[in-house]
């Protein structure tokens, strides 16, 4: 359920509801917007009277939730969700883009990574320490001492880093290299691992899984969210479908059906979505238009010799061209870059 409290409402008055909340079974998830305090209730399925809440001091309506994701719910913050990671507004009138290797490969890589894309304008430098591959011989990535390599990069270009965490035991290392923690497709419904990065306070990127609905997508989120942790930026990634063109089908109708449902920031990875490199400025242009608020793109410095997903990722020289491109579009539908 959502309770809203009147522009002004005390802080007595919002305890008040809180404590009764907590009586009937509801744990509190309390947002505070600019004007109103809102107060999520998660709990209970049994019916109640919303006029038992509207008749209390300072309240201003009180409706039922019926989606199966409360916290995630437009409804829980109508004026949306911005994320600031190291000064960069994720979810605010700027479109935010993150790029690099798709794998820390060596010193020497990633640091000509960050100057690559920090040149041309992003914010964010992306490149995995432990990678899930489909394969156990292929390169799984250099661990803590690839999460050293790209902080130092990364710091050194004014860049914030984000790194995917495979499992809870790695929580804890990810924390201290990493600004944003990626959770991969292969990941989104490990719920022990959600219901861990619940409980820190770093924000989470939670990639689509390759064959999960908007739906399921959400109550993802929702499993981080439940543990106090709001900070959840949702990647549009592409899904696995009977088309055989492409590596996965990049779904760009999914980011404003998301925007329709949740107030969180929404991310769009068309490097993994497609596949292919000569079609990643597409599927890019694609995503701003649609309404992206962040883009993941995977660029090398010398992709035929990368160790992992080499054939979609960008030269330098057409992640520049390409960077150009997005803020003609983004400016085109209000929006920076």
């Amino acid at each position: 359920m959502l309770v809203v409290m009147q522009a002004g409402a005390t802080e007595t008055q919002v305890e008040r509801v809180i404590d009764k909340l907590v009586m009937m079974g509801f744990t509190v998830h309390r947002s505070t917007g600019v004007t109103h305090t809102v107060l999520g209730g998660v709990g209970p399925q049994e019916q109640f009277d919303p006029r038992e809440f509207e008749a209390l001091d300072g309240v201003k309506e009180c409706h039922p939730i019926v989606s199966p994701y409360k916290l995630a719910n437009k409804s829980f913050r109508p004026q949306g969700t911005e994320i600031t990671v190291r000064g960069v507004r994720i979810g605010g009138p700027e479109v935010v883009v993150m790029a690099g290797p798709c794998s820390i490969e060596n010193r020497d890589q990633i640091e000509l990574s960050a100057e690559i894309v920090a040149k041309a304008g992003a914010k964010g430098i992306r490149g995995g320490a432990f990678k899930p591959r489909s394969s156990p011989y292929s390169f799984q990535g250099l661990g803590e001492e690839g999460l050293k390599m790209i902080r130092a990069a990364a710091d050194r270009q004014g860049l914030f880093v984000v790194s995917e965490v495979m499992e809870k035991s790695q929580i804890g290392v990810m924390c201290e290299y990493s600004d944003v923690l990626q959770v991969g497709a292969r990941n989104m419904q490990n719920f022990n691992l959600l219901r861990e990065l619940g409980t820190i306070r770093k924000p989470i990127l939670l990639k689509r899984g390759i064959a999960a609905t908007i739906e399921e997508l959400l109550l993802s989120a929702e499993y981080i969210m439940s543990g106090g942790n709001y900070d959840v930026i949702l990647c549009e990634r592409g899904i696995r479908t009977f088309e055989t063109a492409t590596r996965n089908t990049f779904d760009v109708s999914a980011i404003p059906v998301l925007h329709g449902l949740t107030h969180l920031p929404v991310a769009a990875d068309p490097s993994h979505g497609v596949g292919k490199r000569n079609l990643v400025a597409p599927m890019a242009r694609a995503a701003v238009a649609a309404g992206t608020d962040m883009l993941l793109i995977e660029v090398h410095h010398d992709p035929d010799h990368a160790l992992s997903d080499g054939a979609q990722s960008l030269f330098p020289e057409q992640f520049v061209e390409l960077m150009e491109q997005l803020r003609g579009i983004a400016k085109a539908v209000g929006r920076g870059l």
